[in-house]
């Protein structure tokens, strides 16, 4: 059985750099809480804050990654928010590719996520939560209906600062799992397991599948940093290759090593800085 909505209309901002995933999430909330109002729109994460500092809503939608303030600084920011008119704060919820940093959020009970692509039957989950929160934050005396605590709201972030910036001690990295990918008018999610190989140029990076080409502007220096070592390997300084899809290597005229990539005739050169990859071939 769904908690009750507030009665009073629950008011929200999202902020994504991706305008169609903005676009997309607004669909999205509206199928499963019609009652929602979407405020105001960021698209980085000082836009985020400033918005908030505006209208004071009820919840906070955050990129977990965007360009100069990213989702996570974002969130420290409006968690110091000073109350106001009533207002003593917003539940926030990442919105992110990266399983890792969502999970262990979520796991805090201190903030919620959604996990691009936002599918309907997931967000519908995660709104059910929201709407639980609220009507137990409106319940509670004006001085308890914060929003999370703060202490542990503001350790949790650090953390994920840290591990944004690539600290975090031993732990493992979060990699990348959904490339977006814009297609004519819409975005497409491809899953970065079904990726072939990557090829940039100055401006784009391909991305290849077994039935997809698409273009995106992540260059490769920072799918690099983003993707499985183990399963996407470098072999030319313009591109990777996804190390399940290699059909075997050959070489040309020239010496040259060539990758044939299983479910697509091109075949991919390797430079000469990675040739021991195939030492032997």
């Amino acid at each position: 059985m769904n908690p009750t909505p507030p009665a009073e209309p629950v008011r929200a901002v999202i902020a994504d750099d991706e305008r169609l995933m903005r676009e997309q999430l607004r669909a999205r909330l509206a199928e499963v809480w019609p009652e929602l109002d979407i405020v105001a729109e960021a698209r980085h994460g000082a836009e985020a804050v400033t918005l908030v500092a505006e209208h004071r809503p009820d919840l906070v939608f955050l990129d977990i990654r965007m360009p100069g303030m990213t989702g996570v600084e974002a969130a420290r920011e409006i968690a110091r928010l000073e109350p106001v008119d009533g207002w003593s704060g917003c539940e926030i919820v990442f919105i992110t590719a990266y399983d890792q940093y969502a999970i262990e959020a979520f796991e805090q009970g201190v903030v919620d996520y959604v996990l691009k692509p936002a599918e309907k039957e997931r967000l519908q989950l995660t709104v059910q939560r929201l709407q639980k929160r609220l009507v137990q934050r409106g319940g509670q005396a004006p001085e308890a209906a914060a929003g999370p605590d703060n202490a542990s709201l503001q350790d949790l972030l650090a953390r994920l600062t840290t591990q944004l910036q690539g600290g975090g001690g031993a732990a493992a990295p979060a990699r990348l799992r959904w490339i977006q990918a814009t297609v004519g008018q819409s975005i497409q999610m491809i899953p970065v397991a079904d990726v072939l190989f990557f090829i940039s140029d100055e401006k784009y990076t391909r991305v290849q599948t077994a039935t997809l080409e698409a273009l995106i502007r992540k260059p490769i220096k920072e799918l690099i940093d983003e993707l499985d070592p183990h399963e996407f390997w470098q072999i030319h300084r313009s591109t990777l290759v996804n190390a399940r899809a290699i059909a075997g290597v050959t070489r040309d005229l020239r010496g040259r090593q060539l990758v044939s990539v299983k479910g697509h005739p091109e075949k991919l050169e390797v430079s000469r800085s990675y040739t021991h990859l195939f030492k032997g071939m």
